[in-house]
Parts: C-alpha cells; sequence; structure tokens
C-alpha cells in the first residue's frame, strides 16, 4: 500500500474539469459562510488547508490558507487548477490558478469582499470558471467574470454556464416528485426553456439528462 501525506485530511475528491488530481480540505471551520461568521463574531479563526493528489504518483501539494483566510472548493478548466481563497483580514475574495502539474501559480482576480452580502453559496462554478453566489433568498449572482443579479425559483440550484446560457436543475412535489432543467439567459436571468429530467454533467463536459 502506498503511503500518501497529506497532514491529517483522511478524505479526497477528483478535482472537477481535469484528469489525475483529486483535493482534500480539512474544513477546521466548516464552509466558508460559517467560516465568515467565526472571523465576524471576534473569534480567531484558523485557516483551512487544501491538499492536492496527483494519481498515479501520489505526488501531493499542500496549500495552508493562513490564519484569518479560507479556501473554496477548487476547480480545473483548460488544463488548470482554479482556486477561492476568502481572506477576512484584508476584506478581499482572491482568484487564481495552478498549472496543470501545480507548479506553478498566477493571480487571476482580487475583488472586494464588501462587494458580496456575504459568502454564503460563495462558489467557483463551470464553464469557464464563474464565482457566483447563491442566497438564501433565492437571489442567484454572478460575481465574476461579470456582475448579474436575479431571483430564482426556490428549488434551483445552478450547475452550469455554457455558451450564454445558464442550466440549473429544480426539484417539485405537486404531489409527486419530480425534476426539472431550467435554462436561462445569462445576462438577463429570463427562462429559455424547461425540460423535464435530472441534469447530469459528465466527466468529459457531456450533459445528461435522465427522464
Amino acid at each position: 500500500m502506498k503511503k500518501i501525506a497529506t497532514d491529517g485530511i483522511y478524505s479526497m475528491s477528483p478535482v472537477e474539469g481535469i484528469d489525475g488530481w483529486y483535493y482534500g480540505c480539512d474544513r477546521c471551520s466548516g464552509d466558508l459562510y460559517e467560516a465568515e461568521e467565526i472571523y465576524r463574531s471576534g473569534r480567531t479563526l484558523e485557516g483551512n488547508k487544501l491538499v492536492f493528489i496527483h494519481y498515479p504518483d501520489g505526488r501531493t501539494v499542500l496549500l495552508p490558507a493562513g490564519k484569518g483566510r479560507y479556501w473554496g472548493n477548487p476547480l480545473g478548466f483548460d488544463g488548470y487548477i482554479y482556486l477561492l481563497l476568502v481572506d477576512f483580514g484584508a476584506g478581499s475574495i482572491e482568484l487564481s490558478r495552478y498549472s496543470g502539474d501545480m507548479r506553478a501559480c498566477e493571480a487571476v482576480a482580487e475583488i472586494p469582499l464588501s462587494s458580496v452580502e456575504d459568502c454564503y453559496n460563495l462558489m467557483l462554478k463551470p464553464s469557464p470558471p464563474t464565482l457566483i453566489r447563491h442566497s438564501s433568498d433565492d437571489v442567484f449572482e454572478f460575481i465574476w467574470p461579470e456582475r448579474v443579479k436575479f431571483k430564482v425559483g426556490r428549488t434551483e440550484a445552478f450547475d452550469s454556464l455554457r455558451d450564454g446560457k445558464l442550466y440549473f436543475s429544480a426539484w417539485y412535489e405537486d404531489p409527486d416528485y419530480r425534476e426539472e432543467v431550467v435554462v436561462r439567459d445569462a445576462a438577463s436571468g429570463a427562462v429559455i426553456e424547461r425540460r423535464l429530467g435530472a441534469l447530469w454533467r459528465m466527466p468529459d463536459g457531456q450533459m445528461w439528462i435522465l427522464n
């Protein structure tokens, strides 16, 4: 059995959008929103850490966030690994990307933390990488690279951006359970199409609808 040094992180998931890389996160203070609540309460926020594991050789890359800073989930695209880091002390949201071998990193964007209401459901989504926020009052918001905000259905969950269209999954119980794919215009949020079925994004980027 091969030993992989992960600094105490005991689970891993594939990095979506890139082959060969897995990641783990210690979630020492929960998700981003919970970490934000800890920081704003005046308590010390111990930053979390990300570990990346390459298959099949088992090479690891450990990235500690540091105090007052917290990682979101990574996302692969076009041979890069994109990272989301919130620096609560500096009041900034930082986006960066690593090369496919995780040996070179470059800054992509820095966004004022004050430009978003909070970090609830703040995350990177494909494709290309897009920073979104889905609030508890059913408002969907693009944060980067564009700024767009509109209301969505109570059970709609964002999946991806493709060719100027936003794909959401929604569920209903009226009275029987069913799922629906809601396609919206990326610029306005207007509904373009509704399709019965459950949306699944496959590893090679295909979108399957199970109905």
